[in-house]
């Protein structure tokens, strides 16, 4: 360990969240890092779950290298012609519903506008979201998170309200069979929803799968009910696809596999393959209405050109290589691999997940569905002297679930190689067959 580097990093640096991992990354190169001590490490992160083109990839250097040279930043005012190639590349990928584009710079950035859009058009204020969701650190963003980081800061955008998140596996709701029911759960977190309101539901924002609530994914319907309830109360849906757009579910987009088509989409993270692109997507009459009613979100960097293309040359990688088909058939792989720890391993207590975003959760009981925080951070530990880094959620009852998020550029050897290091780990820290 570097330890003048360290020190450095304590004397100077403001520290905001977990510990920083123990090792100084000098390069980033495809589905590796490589720290100071040339030691390669398998991204099994893409990052912070964006890079789905790799580290480097030189679609993304050159596109760069040009676009600084020519084309980088302009007055907020100004428009260029990045920036419609962006939104007509976008359009091309979605339903005719969602035409209508705003070129932004992050994922809480991207859902601030889209609360601001829901709010100013349907004339109301109160945002609901899951009780395990994270949409950003701003101040909107931030209130329509619940899975940290509400406690200290006084108090939240009034008027922000949680439903239960759908967690299959912990969920207290199920049918007289023991199965999970999540009809009656999404109904009794409307019907909180409908007591605490003053009568001026605006939206409901979620993720298609929940990346820092554990990885848990909306069971099918579950959407397209979610909308429907929506509706009926005369909302909007906004659904966040920082993390499952643009191929990582196996699909262009996760909501692709309901059927279902959101009153507004939020991109970011995978949007500029680990760069700052975000935007959000909507309609033309609520556009219309917007800007009747004087929509502003006039920020430094909104309709940057360099970010415009950053993100039209990663939809032009993902659509060129059937990069979506192509997690779809590596997250079967990945899917086949962890159900094969869950059965050789008492502390895999569940795996779920779909493409290259997949979860895997560890319990010290099957039965009981205890938290194997301790565990969770030994593995993680493990995993990274052998070469992986993995992420690891550890929220107040959820226990120690790895986040699973390779490039989507990763190859199956690479991909085998990462599930290999991880049983090895498990092995040394939690040897307990299952069924034992």
């Amino acid at each position: 360990m570097d330890t003048p580097f360290w020190a450095d990093a304590d004397r100077l640096l403001i520290r905001y969240g977990a510990p920083f991992s123990p090792r100084v990354v000098e390069r980033a190169a495809g589905a590796y890092v490589y720290d100071d001590e040339g030691n390669a490490i398998l991204d099994f992160t893409s990052g912070q779950m964006s890079s789905v083109l790799g580290h480097s990839h030189p679609d993304i250097v050159s596109a760069v290298s040009k676009g600084i040279g020519t084309l980088d930043h302009l007055f907020s005012g100004m428009l260029s012609r990045p920036v419609l190639d962006l939104a007509a590349a976008l359009a091309e990928t979605l339903p005719p519903e969602l035409g209508k584009m705003l070129l932004l710079s992050t994922g809480a950035e991207s859902n601030e506008a889209a609360i601001k859009l829901a709010k100013l058009y349907t004339g109301r204020y109160e945002i609901v979201s899951f009780d395990r969701s994270w949409h950003g650190m701003s101040h909107g963003a931030a209130s329509a998170t619940y899975s940290a980081g509400r406690r200290g800061y006084g108090p939240p955008a009034p008027g922000n309200f949680s439903l239960p998140t759908p967690n299959a596996y912990r969920s207290p709701f199920r049918t007289p069979d023991g199965s999970y029911d999540w009809e009656a759960e999404l109904e009794y977190g409307f019907a909180l929803v409908d007591q605490q309101s003053s009568g001026s539901l605006a939206a409901c924002l979620v993720e298609p799968v929940l990346s820092s609530g554990g990885i848990i994914e909306l069971p099918p319907g579950y959407l397209a009910r979610l909308k429907e309830l929506c509706e009926e109360r005369g909302m909007l849906l906004i659904l966040d696809e920082a993390q499952t757009g643009l191929g990582r579910t196996g699909t262009m987009y996760a909501f692709e596999r309901d059927g279902v088509v959101p009153d507004l989409l939020t991109l970011s993270k995978t949007l500029g393959s680990g760069l700052p692109v975000a935007a959000v997507l909507t309609g033309e009459h609520i556009e219309r209405v917007c800007h009747e009613r004087g929509f502003l979100f006039f920020t430094t960097h909104v309709s940057d050109p360099l970010a415009a293309t950053v993100g039209a040359t990663v939809l032009s990688v993902i659509r060129r290589d059937g990069l979506a088909d192509r997690a779809a058939t590596l997250g079967r792989q990945l899917t086949a691999r962890l159900e094969d720890l869950h059965d050789r391993y008492e502390i895999v207590g569940d795996v779920r997940g779909r493409g290259l975003l997949q979860g895997l959760e560890l319990v010290t009981d099957r039965q009981r569905r205890t938290p194997a925080d301790k565990a969770g951070q030994a593995v993680t530990q493990e995993c990274l002297d052998r070469g992986l880094h993995l992420n690891i959620v550890q929220l107040p009852g959820m226990g120690g679930v790895f986040r699973i998020a390779p490039p989507l550029t990763v190859t199956e050897d690479e991909l085998h190689a990462g599930v290999d290091i991880l049983a090895a780990a498990i092995e040394k820290v939690a040897p307990g067959r299952a069924g034992a």
